[in-house]
Protein backbone atom coordinates (compact mmCIF):
# COMPACT_ATOMS: atom_id res chain seq x y z
CA UNK A 1 0.00 0.00 0.00
CA UNK A 2 0.80 3.59 -0.73
CA UNK A 3 1.92 6.01 1.69
CA UNK A 4 -0.10 9.25 2.04
CA UNK A 5 0.65 12.17 -0.04
CA UNK A 6 -1.09 15.59 0.72
CA UNK A 7 -2.41 18.72 -1.35
CA UNK A 8 -3.86 22.00 0.02
CA UNK A 9 -5.94 24.46 -1.45
CA UNK A 10 -7.14 27.64 -0.51
CA UNK A 11 -10.82 26.80 -0.36
CA UNK A 12 -13.49 24.14 -0.80
CA UNK A 13 -14.09 25.81 -4.70
CA UNK A 14 -10.39 25.28 -5.67
CA UNK A 15 -10.43 21.89 -4.29
CA UNK A 16 -13.20 20.81 -6.66
CA UNK A 17 -11.74 22.42 -10.28
CA UNK A 18 -8.43 21.56 -9.25
CA UNK A 19 -9.96 17.93 -8.69
CA UNK A 20 -11.90 17.98 -11.34
CA UNK A 21 -8.91 18.49 -13.92
CA UNK A 22 -6.39 15.85 -12.40
CA UNK A 23 -9.62 13.37 -12.42
CA UNK A 24 -9.54 14.61 -16.11
CA UNK A 25 -6.11 13.91 -16.76
CA UNK A 26 -6.01 10.62 -14.84
CA UNK A 27 -8.81 9.40 -16.71
CA UNK A 28 -7.17 10.26 -20.51
CA UNK A 29 -4.00 9.06 -18.93
CA UNK A 30 -5.35 5.39 -18.88
CA UNK A 31 -7.59 5.51 -21.55
CA UNK A 32 -4.37 6.35 -23.63
CA UNK A 33 -2.31 3.27 -21.75
CA UNK A 34 -5.20 0.98 -21.93
CA UNK A 35 -8.19 1.90 -23.69
CA UNK A 36 -10.11 2.16 -20.72
CA UNK A 37 -10.30 3.72 -17.20
CA UNK A 38 -12.41 2.43 -13.67
CA UNK A 39 -13.71 5.22 -11.47
CA UNK A 40 -15.71 4.74 -8.08
CA UNK A 41 -17.59 7.78 -7.31
CA UNK A 42 -18.23 9.11 -3.98
CA UNK A 43 -21.60 11.21 -2.61
CA UNK A 44 -21.32 14.17 -0.20
CA UNK A 45 -21.19 18.09 -0.58
CA UNK A 46 -16.93 17.72 -2.17
CA UNK A 47 -17.47 14.82 -4.19
CA UNK A 48 -20.61 16.48 -6.01
CA UNK A 49 -18.60 19.73 -6.28
CA UNK A 50 -16.14 17.85 -8.27
CA UNK A 51 -18.44 15.90 -10.62
CA UNK A 52 -19.85 19.11 -11.46
CA UNK A 53 -16.54 20.92 -11.79
CA UNK A 54 -15.92 18.04 -14.32
CA UNK A 55 -19.36 18.54 -16.01
CA UNK A 56 -18.34 22.24 -16.88
CA UNK A 57 -14.59 21.47 -17.73
CA UNK A 58 -13.16 22.47 -21.34
CA UNK A 59 -11.61 19.57 -21.37
CA UNK A 60 -14.45 17.35 -20.31
CA UNK A 61 -14.65 15.61 -23.79
CA UNK A 62 -10.98 14.43 -23.56
CA UNK A 63 -12.41 11.67 -21.97
CA UNK A 64 -14.09 8.81 -24.09
CA UNK A 65 -17.44 8.46 -21.53
CA UNK A 66 -18.21 5.43 -23.26
CA UNK A 67 -14.93 3.81 -21.79
CA UNK A 68 -14.93 4.66 -18.12
CA UNK A 69 -16.60 2.00 -15.82
CA UNK A 70 -18.22 3.68 -13.37
CA UNK A 71 -19.04 2.27 -9.88
CA UNK A 72 -19.92 3.67 -6.24
CA UNK A 73 -18.15 3.74 -2.97
CA UNK A 74 -21.04 3.35 -1.13
CA UNK A 75 -24.72 4.43 -1.60
CA UNK A 76 -27.79 5.45 0.99
CA UNK A 77 -30.01 2.85 0.91
CA UNK A 78 -33.90 4.83 0.06
CA UNK A 79 -35.86 4.17 -3.23
CA UNK A 80 -34.35 5.19 -6.99
CA UNK A 81 -34.74 8.73 -7.53
CA UNK A 82 -34.39 9.92 -4.24
CA UNK A 83 -32.58 13.01 -3.81
CA UNK A 84 -30.61 11.97 -1.02
CA UNK A 85 -28.91 9.20 -3.11
CA UNK A 86 -25.32 9.47 -4.34
CA UNK A 87 -26.33 7.76 -7.84
CA UNK A 88 -29.14 10.86 -8.08
CA UNK A 89 -26.79 13.23 -7.57
CA UNK A 90 -24.02 11.79 -9.53
CA UNK A 91 -26.34 11.87 -12.43
CA UNK A 92 -27.57 15.34 -12.21
CA UNK A 93 -23.97 16.55 -11.77
CA UNK A 94 -22.35 14.74 -14.74
CA UNK A 95 -23.40 11.14 -16.21
CA UNK A 96 -26.43 12.70 -17.59
CA UNK A 97 -24.08 15.32 -19.31
CA UNK A 98 -21.92 13.07 -21.15
CA UNK A 99 -21.81 10.31 -23.29
CA UNK A 100 -21.79 7.34 -20.32
CA UNK A 101 -22.68 3.54 -21.34
CA UNK A 102 -24.82 2.65 -19.91
CA UNK A 103 -23.87 -1.51 -19.73
CA UNK A 104 -21.05 0.15 -17.77
CA UNK A 105 -22.39 2.44 -15.16
CA UNK A 106 -22.89 0.42 -11.73
CA UNK A 107 -25.14 1.80 -9.43
CA UNK A 108 -25.99 0.05 -5.79
CA UNK A 109 -29.57 -1.53 -5.32
CA UNK A 110 -32.39 0.95 -4.33
CA UNK A 111 -34.42 0.20 -1.60
CA UNK A 112 -37.72 -0.63 -3.65
CA UNK A 113 -35.65 -2.54 -6.47
CA UNK A 114 -35.46 -6.42 -7.02
CA UNK A 115 -33.82 -7.21 -3.79
CA UNK A 116 -36.48 -5.13 -1.68
CA UNK A 117 -35.65 -3.35 1.29
CA UNK A 118 -32.85 -5.90 2.09
CA UNK A 119 -29.33 -4.12 2.18
CA UNK A 120 -27.53 -7.31 3.10
CA UNK A 121 -29.21 -8.76 -0.01
CA UNK A 122 -28.49 -5.21 -2.02
CA UNK A 123 -24.97 -5.22 -1.03
CA UNK A 124 -24.35 -9.06 -1.95
CA UNK A 125 -25.95 -8.66 -5.43
CA UNK A 126 -23.30 -5.06 -5.69
CA UNK A 127 -20.51 -7.85 -4.61
CA UNK A 128 -21.82 -10.43 -7.43
CA UNK A 129 -21.60 -7.49 -10.13
CA UNK A 130 -18.05 -6.31 -9.00
CA UNK A 131 -16.78 -10.12 -9.34
CA UNK A 132 -18.30 -9.89 -12.69
CA UNK A 133 -16.07 -6.93 -13.52
CA UNK A 134 -12.98 -8.22 -12.50
CA UNK A 135 -10.58 -10.78 -14.05
CA UNK A 136 -10.76 -14.14 -11.85
CA UNK A 137 -10.91 -11.65 -8.61
CA UNK A 138 -13.55 -10.56 -6.14
CA UNK A 139 -12.98 -7.27 -6.55
CA UNK A 140 -11.34 -5.01 -10.07
CA UNK A 141 -9.04 -3.05 -9.63
CA UNK A 142 -9.85 0.65 -9.57
CA UNK A 143 -7.83 3.11 -11.59
CA UNK A 144 -9.28 6.07 -9.29
CA UNK A 145 -11.15 5.92 -6.09
CA UNK A 146 -13.19 9.30 -5.04
CA UNK A 147 -13.70 9.25 -1.17
CA UNK A 148 -15.04 11.89 1.30
CA UNK A 149 -14.31 12.19 4.89
CA UNK A 150 -16.47 13.01 7.87
CA UNK A 151 -16.15 14.69 11.24
CA UNK A 152 -15.35 11.52 13.15
CA UNK A 153 -13.13 9.77 10.51
CA UNK A 154 -15.54 7.55 8.67
CA UNK A 155 -15.28 7.12 4.74
CA UNK A 156 -17.63 5.11 2.34
CA UNK A 157 -20.42 4.15 4.93
CA UNK A 158 -17.54 2.44 7.22
CA UNK A 159 -17.64 4.25 10.55
CA UNK A 160 -15.44 4.15 13.67
CA UNK A 161 -15.58 0.77 15.64
CA UNK A 162 -18.96 -0.39 13.53
CA UNK A 163 -19.39 -4.19 12.07
CA UNK A 164 -18.04 -2.75 8.54
CA UNK A 165 -14.56 -1.74 9.50
CA UNK A 166 -14.19 -5.33 11.14
CA UNK A 167 -14.90 -6.87 8.18
CA UNK A 168 -12.49 -8.58 6.35
CA UNK A 169 -14.33 -11.62 4.53
CA UNK A 170 -16.99 -9.02 2.28
CA UNK A 171 -16.20 -7.05 -0.41
CA UNK A 172 -19.41 -5.14 0.12
CA UNK A 173 -21.76 -4.90 3.25
CA UNK A 174 -25.08 -3.97 4.28
CA UNK A 175 -24.75 -0.90 7.05
CA UNK A 176 -27.75 -0.67 9.68
CA UNK A 177 -27.97 2.15 12.65
CA UNK A 178 -25.42 4.84 10.44
CA UNK A 179 -24.74 7.68 13.30
CA UNK A 180 -25.45 9.85 9.78
CA UNK A 181 -28.95 9.86 8.44
CA UNK A 182 -29.81 7.87 6.71
CA UNK A 183 -28.95 4.84 8.76
CA UNK A 184 -29.43 2.54 5.90
CA UNK A 185 -26.14 2.30 3.51
CA UNK A 186 -24.77 -0.27 1.38
CA UNK A 187 -20.98 -0.10 1.36
CA UNK A 188 -17.85 -1.16 -0.46
CA UNK A 189 -15.37 -2.44 2.73
CA UNK A 190 -12.10 -1.10 3.23
CA UNK A 191 -10.55 -4.12 2.13
CA UNK A 192 -12.71 -3.77 -1.44
CA UNK A 193 -11.29 -0.10 -1.25
CA UNK A 194 -7.90 -0.91 -1.18
CA UNK A 195 -8.04 -2.74 -4.74
CA UNK A 196 -8.02 0.74 -6.26
CA UNK A 197 -4.40 2.32 -8.03
CA UNK A 198 -4.99 5.31 -6.40
CA UNK A 199 -7.55 6.45 -3.88
CA UNK A 200 -8.41 10.12 -3.42
CA UNK A 201 -9.59 11.53 0.00
CA UNK A 202 -11.44 14.97 0.00
CA UNK A 203 -12.68 16.90 2.74
CA UNK A 204 -12.89 20.49 3.66
CA UNK A 205 -13.78 22.48 6.36
CA UNK A 206 -12.05 22.99 10.22
CA UNK A 207 -14.08 20.42 11.82
CA UNK A 208 -12.37 18.08 9.71
CA UNK A 209 -9.18 18.56 10.53
CA UNK A 210 -8.72 16.47 13.75
CA UNK A 211 -10.25 13.67 11.95
CA UNK A 212 -7.01 14.20 9.01
CA UNK A 213 -4.33 14.90 11.20
CA UNK A 214 -5.34 11.56 13.17
CA UNK A 215 -5.85 9.12 10.04
CA UNK A 216 -1.98 11.53 8.41
CA UNK A 217 -0.59 10.19 11.75
CA UNK A 218 -1.10 6.71 11.41
CA UNK A 219 -3.81 6.14 13.28
CA UNK A 220 -5.48 2.47 14.14
CA UNK A 221 -8.30 2.11 10.88
CA UNK A 222 -10.96 0.49 13.94
CA UNK A 223 -11.26 3.46 15.56
CA UNK A 224 -10.73 6.30 12.46
CA UNK A 225 -11.64 4.26 8.79
CA UNK A 226 -10.32 7.07 6.71
CA UNK A 227 -6.86 5.67 7.45
CA UNK A 228 -7.42 2.28 6.12
CA UNK A 229 -7.97 4.03 2.86
CA UNK A 230 -4.70 3.39 1.13
CA UNK A 231 -4.31 2.92 -2.86
CA UNK A 232 -2.06 0.15 -4.34
CA UNK A 233 0.11 2.79 -5.77
CA UNK A 234 -1.30 6.63 -4.43
CA UNK A 235 -3.10 7.84 -1.39
CA UNK A 236 -3.90 11.28 -2.04
CA UNK A 237 -5.28 13.62 0.40
CA UNK A 238 -6.62 16.63 -1.23
CA UNK A 239 -7.74 19.19 1.62
CA UNK A 240 -9.18 22.69 1.85
CA UNK A 241 -6.82 25.24 3.88
CA UNK A 242 -9.61 24.66 7.07
CA UNK A 243 -9.23 20.44 6.66
CA UNK A 244 -5.42 21.13 6.76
Amino acid sequence: MSSPEVVVYRDAGLLAAATAARLVTRLVDVQAARGSASLVLTGGRTGIAVLEQVRVSPARDAVDWSRVDLFWGDERFLPAGAPERNETQARAALLDHVPVDPARVFPMAASDGVHGDDPDAAAAAYASVLAGCASGAAVPTFDVCLLGVGEEGHTLSVFPDSPAVHETERAVVGVRDCPKPPPTRVSLTLGAARHSDEIWLMTTGASKASAVAQALAGADEVALPAAGARGRSRTLWLLDSAAA
